[in-house]
C-alpha cells in the first residue's frame, strides 16, 4: 500500500520580538475612523485574554517571503538528509507573495516556488515548483496535494512550505494588526510503502458563500489614508461562529476516515489564530464524542509567535518534534490531527500517525 509521511521538517523564527506594550503609543480607530473609549492599556490587555498573544515576530527588512521559506526549507532538507535534486514537487503556500517593507505590491513573478528552488542550486527541471493560494490552510493543504502526487505515483519525494510576512500587509489603526506575524514552516514528504505510519487520511472543504469575504482586503480605518491602498482585514465575530462549527465537524470526517479510534488521538495541531478560538475548537471536537479534551493535547505556539498564517502549524510540528514546546512531545505510535481554518473560507485536517 502506498502512502507517504513527513520525513524532515524545519522552520524560521524572525529575530525582531514586537511584545504587547510596543503597542502602547497605537493609534487604534474603530472601522468607521472614530476613536475608541477605552485606553490602550485595557484595548491590548482585552487582546491578550481573547488570542493569548504576548508577543509576535517580524521579519527583517531585508528578508522577503521567499528567504524566509528558503531558511525553513534548508532546514527541513538536512534534517531528511535527502538530496535536493531528487525532489518531485516544491509547494509555497503563502497569501501576498515577496512584500519590500513599506511598499503596495505583492510580487509573485516568478513563483515564490520558484525562487526557494533557485535559491536551493536545484538543477533538475523535472523538480516541478508552484505556489498555493488556500489562506492559512494552505501548508496543510499542500502536503495533501504532495499526498495525491505520491499515491498517483508521479512523485516520491516532496517538499512542503508555508511562508508569510504578515506584518507587512496590516492597518497600524486596526486592532487586529496585533494578531499578525511573520515565519515559514517546511517539511519533507515522502512516498512509503506498507508502512503504519503516516498520513492515513484528511478532509478538506471551501464555503464560499456569506463565507467567502469573512478575510479580504480593505482600506484603513484611518479616513485620511490613501483609500486605494489596502490591508487585511477580517469579520473575528463571524470567523469565530464560523470555525467553532466547522472546523470539529471535519476533524471528525478526517478521523472517521481513518478509522482510528478518538482515544488514540494524542496531539491535536491547530492553525495558530486565537487561543480561546481554537480552545473551543478542541472542546466541540472531543463533544462530538461525548469526552472531554485530554490535558494537553493541544500544543500551543501563539502566545510567543503570533499569527503566521500558513506557517503556524509546520512551525508548530517543527517545535514539537525538537522538544521546544514544554510539557510537549510525541512518541513513535502516537497519532495526530493538523487541522487549520482561514481565507476562503478553507478548512482542512490530516490524521497523522508518527
Amino acid at each position: 500500500m502506498i502512502s507517504s509521511k513527513i520525513t524532515g521538517t524545519g522552520s524560521f523564527i524572525p529575530s525582531i520580538k514586537k511584545e504587547n506594550n510596543a503597542f502602547l503609543d497605537t493609534h487604534f480607530l474603530n472601522e468607521d475612523g472614530s476613536n475608541f473609549s477605552s485606553e490602550n492599556t485595557s484595548i491590548i490587555q482585552k487582546f491578550k485574554d481573547i488570542t493569548g498573544i504576548e508577543e509576535r515576530r517580524y521579519a527583517k527588512p531585508a528578508f522577503k517571503t521567499s528567504d524566509l521559506a528558503f531558511f525553513a526549507a534548508e532546514k527541513a532538507i538536512k534534517n531528511a538528509n535527502i538530496n535536493p535534486e531528487e525532489l518531485d514537487y516544491i509547494i509555497v503556500a503563502h497569501n501576498f507573495g515577496d512584500l519590500q517593507q513599506n511598499t503596495i505590491q505583492g510580487d509573485t513573478l516568478p513563483s515564490i516556488a520558484t525562487r526557494v528552488k533557485y535559491r536551493l542550486c536545484i538543477a533538475n527541471p523535472n523538480c516541478v515548483a508552484y505556489d498555493l493560494l488556500f489562506g492559512c490552510p494552505g501548508w496543510v493543504e499542500g502536503v495533501i496535494q504532495a499526498q495525491a502526487f505520491i499515491k498517483a505515483g508521479i512523485a516520491k519525494k516532496c517538499l512542503v512550505i508555508g511562508a508569510e510576512t504578515l506584518s507587512r500587509v496590516v492597518d497600524k489603526h486596526d486592532r487586529d494588526s496585533m494578531i499578525y506575524s511573520d515565519g515559514a514552516g517546511a517539511s519533507i514528504v515522502e512516498k512509503t510503502e506498507n508502512d503504519t505510519s503516516g498520513i492515513l487520511s484528511h478532509a478538506s472543504q471551501t464555503f464560499a458563500k456569506e463565507e467567502a469575504y469573512f478575510l479580504h482586503f480593505g482600506k484603513s480605518f484611518n479616513t485620511n489614508e490613501d483609500k486605494n491602498v489596502r490591508y487585511i482585514k477580517m469579520y473575528g465575530r463571524k470567523i469565530y461562529e464560523f470555525a467553532i462549527t466547522n472546523v470539529p465537524a471535519a476533524m471528525q470526517t478526517a478521523l472517521e476516515k481513518s478509522g482510528i479510534d478518538i482515544k488514540e488521538v494524542k496531539k491535536i495541531l491547530i492553525h495558530q489564530a486565537n487561543e480561546k478560538m481554537d480552545e473551543a475548537i478542541i472542546k466541540r471536537f472531543y463533544r462530538l464524542y461525548k469526552m472531554k479534551a485530554p490535558e494537553g493535547v493541544m500544543p500551543m505556539s501563539i502566545h510567543k509567535l503570533g499569527n503566521s498564517s500558513v506557517a503556524t502549524v509546520p512551525t508548530l510540528l517543527d517545535l514539537v518534534l525538537n522538544g521546544k514546546i514544554e510539557n510537549q512531545e510525541v512518541k513513535k505510535g502516537d497519532v495526530a490531527i493538523l487541522a487549520s481554518v482561514g481565507a476562503g473560507m478553507n478548512i482542512n485536517a490530516i490524521v497523522y500517525r508518527f
